[in-house]
């Protein structure tokens, strides 16, 4: 790969030596404040747009797109090891965000940017999809319902498109949903109904997820296991869809569309039943049955969010027959698992936002002040690696975590001003992150602290570096409609 393909916005890099004792290269031009000519919105566009071409052309080889997990900016090297179908969705996550916020400076009446670029950023869009169907394959699924086959997102990238393995283990519900999220964002964005109707299919696969088994009560189980192959229910495969059946809710308010709803008999918990409903009622039905079944189970008691439901009878998944037709069983779980990470706190607290603009119901109101303000003082450490700012973990995939807090907050701005603080502190982090270590055009894992003196140390995640830049980009939407 080429360098000229990098743009480099720093002339000349430095190195400091960091609190641990590591020399970190520091980005020479020390950026002054953003002038009149040149807002805060505007450069955080500006950025989030250098960030994501930069990270698109390392990340991405070939027509095909294949995309390798790591690139480092030190050594003009790649990775092997190809990324999921949850990281290659961080390209189209950040590509997404960009557009949203040129939309909101042409809204402002600053078209310019978006003449440029729309047009070029949505192309990148609907070549991110193409391609993500080299993850696409074809099973077939006994749920608590029905059996039927679907074509969904496997975890790992195949061979060619639409020969993915997805059975088993091999995908997961929450890819599913973030793919959702993404491809509803897309369509307000475009209007293409394509991106609309793979997002209804992705959400019927989800819900069909749904544990509908009835205990003695008459109640259902509830919650959505990691995915068909496993027991154990996560936040991370229930609380980020909860948003985007609450759009979906929304786009098909007033409308007489219909969809199957598929449940169990609350009387004699066996019977498999039927019913047409309006989509508009389906998807925020659903919605604010997964909401409720979350803050049920994984609600902490300091105000944050655990990480799964553990201790699953059965410990495997398995089939009963009923009346000559096989289903999956219901599962039961009784062990409430941490850890608590921003992730899951950040999709609840966006489900809140969400739901209360739909439904004008005061308990997410409540909800989602008490989780703002919970998760910050839970998630943020002030003066841990600089003065004046806060540390955020970043081991694991955290990073990438992080950003769905921070979109957490914003969603929940409009209802909750002190959600602004909270947000500040990563508009700050960035700003540290880019001023002082921005390095051939890439950020460095840790925005504090800055590089490793050691260039082979240097390795970026391909989804940190999409979420830097749509954490960017998402800023800009801010700033420019609050």
């Amino acid at each position: 790969m080429k360098k000229n393909v990098i743009v480099v916005v720093g002339a000349l890099f430095l190195l400091m030596t960091c609190a641990c004792g590591e020399s970190t290269p520091e980005n020479g031009n020390q950026e002054p404040p953003p002038s009149q000519e040149e807002n805060l919105a505007e450069r955080n566009l500006t950025r989030a747009m250098e960030l994501a071409d930069n990270a698109i052309a390392a990340h991405f080889t070939g027509s095909a797109m294949t995309m390798a997990r790591y690139y480092n900016p030190y050594t003009d090297t790649r990775s092997s090891e190809i990324g999921s179908i949850w990281m290659y969705t961080s390209a189209i996550e950040a590509v997404n965000a960009i557009l949203h916020a040129l939309q909101a400076e042409k809204e402002q009446g600053n078209v310019s940017r978006y003449n440029e670029h729309f047009d070029r950023y949505s192309k990148q869009l609907g070549k991110l999809y193409d391609n993500a169907d080299y993850y696409l394959g074809t099973f077939t699924l006994t749920s608590y319902t029905q059996t039927k086959e679907w074509s969904v997102y496997g975890v790992n990238r195949g061979a060619s498109k639409g020969e993915a393995r997805v059975d088993g283990i091999e995908n997961v519900y929450d890819d599913q949903m973030w793919l959702i999220r993404e491809l509803l964002e897309s369509y307000k964005l475009t209007g293409e109904e394509k991106y609309l109707e793979k997002a209804e299919y992705l959400a019927e696969y989800v819900l069909d997820g749904w544990d509908s088994a009835v205990d003695a009560g008459g109640n259902e189980n509830g919650g959505i296991p990691w995915g068909p192959g496993y027991v154990t229910k996560h936040s991370c495969s229930n609380g980020p869809v909860v948003s985007p059946l609450v759009w979906l809710h929304e786009l098909y308010k007033g409308k007489d569309d219909e969809v199957t709803y598929r449940y169990i008999d609350p009387e004699d918990r066996r019977t498999r039943k039927t019913r047409q409903m309006k989509k508009s009622e389906y998807y925020l039905m659903f919605a604010e049955k997964i909401y409720d079944w979350q803050k049920q189970y994984l609600l902490r008691v300091d105000g944050v969010y655990d990480d799964m439901m553990g201790g699953c009878a059965p410990g495997s998944p398995e089939l009963e027959t009923i009346d000559g037709v096989t289903y999956r069983k219901g599962i039961t779980c009784h062990d409430r698992v941490g850890p608590a990470i921003t992730y899951n706190s950040g999709t609840m607290l966006s489900g809140a936002a969400d739901l209360y603009r739909a439904t004008g119901n005061g308990k997410y109101l409540t909800d989602g002040s008490e989780l703002s303000d919970a998760s910050f003082t839970y998630f943020a450490r002030k003066d841990m690696d600089v003065a004046g700012y806060y540390t955020y973990d970043i081991s694991g995939f955290r990073n990438w975590f992080n950003g769905v807090l921070m979109r957490g907050y914003m969603d929940f701005y409009p209802s909750y001003s002190k959600a602004g603080t909270y947000i500040d502190s990563f508009q700050k982090n960035l700003d540290y992150g880019y001023d002082q270590f921005l390095y051939n055009g890439f950020l460095p894992t840790n925005l504090l602290v800055g590089w490793s003196r050691t260039n082979s140390k240097n390795n970026t995640e391909g989804m940190f570096n999409f979420a830097f830049a749509a954490e960017y980009a998402v800023l800009s939407r801010y700033e420019l409609t609050k």
